[in-house]
């Protein structure tokens, strides 16, 4: 290990390292992102990254908690951004870690764009969403050839916090099978009604998915219909991802997370001509 990480491009004083932690679980982590942790002066964190994660950084790096939750007070994005400029000019190796990835609805594009405006060299490490790696852990595959040859992935809520008006509900309803949604648990009711408006049907399986690929995973599986009442009588609370599509069913033979807890798995109803086992 030691070996490859000699390989690996390290961070240089002066710069900054965009980088996602992926979904939650620390070993969903990449070789980059491990080794930028080891080397960072100053790691500025977001509150999806996991703390076992930091324990990853030098014994002296300095940490900033740079967490933005919905409806509590958090940061402002500009001074996020020109903190990394500040700290970069001061000659620190800094790595900017955020939970999933940073360019999928992670507000990494505009701390980039910031450091560019500034001249401030950095790197892009990519990291596993949550809308994929999440629901991965959950046992639900974002896409199957006998379902889905699209995906979309979309968020619940602008930077007013309100359900985004630019997203045209029809084409959508009408052409993406399978809809992953970011910050959408405040907003499901609207969302859901909006896509049942569209034509999609009301019993389509929808599949929130809380605290993905942690110890505290949740999961509901419900309908679309029934999304808004079932969130709140389960008590559940973000941070979640949700999905929306018949890729949810196939959670009853994938749940290999459940299958270690003792779920019985089967793929009985999964598929009308679904392949049996070899007797």
């Amino acid at each position: 290990m030691d070996m490859l990480f000699a390989k690996l491009p390290g961070i240089e004083k002066g710069s900054v390292w965009l980088a996602g932690a992926g979904p939650g679980d620390p070993g969903l982590l990449t070789l980059l992102v491990a080794k930028a942790l080891s080397e960072a002066d100053v790691i500025v964190y977001d509150a999806l990254v996991n703390d076992e994660c930091l324990k990853l950084a030098r014994a002296d790096a300095m940490l900033e908690y740079a967490g933005k939750r919905g409806g509590k007070p958090s940061v402002k994005q500009r001074d996020i951004s020109l903190r990394l400029v500040d700290l970069a000019r001061e000659g620190h190796r800094v790595l900017r870690l955020k939970g999933g990835d940073p360019f999928v609805f992670g507000r990494g594009g505009e701390e980039a764009l910031t450091l560019v405006q500034h001249g401030i060299p950095f790197r892009i490490v990519p990291g596993i969403t949550a809308g994929i790696g999440g629901l991965a852990y959950a046992g639900i595959p974002v896409t199957h050839r006998e379902i889905n040859h699209a995906v979309t992935f979309l968020t619940g809520h602008d930077s007013s916090g309100i359900v985004p008006d630019r997203i045209d509900w029809e084409a959508l309803g009408r052409g993406s099978p399978v809809i992953v949604m970011y910050m959408a648990m405040k907003h499901i009711g609207q969302i859901s009604a909006n896509l049942i408006a569209a034509g999609r049907s009301a019993d389509e399986p929808v599949a929130f998915v809380c605290n993905a690929a942690t110890p505290e995973q949740q999961v509901l599986e419900t309908t679309l219909a029934r999304a808004e009442a079932d969130v709140e009588a389960s008590g559940l609370q973000p941070p979640a991802i949700v999905v929306i599509g018949e890729v949810v069913r196939f959670r009853k033979g994938m749940d290999w997370l459940g299958a270690m807890s003792g779920r019985q798995l089967t793929t009985e109803g999964l598929m009308p001509d679904y392949p049996k086992a070899a007797e």
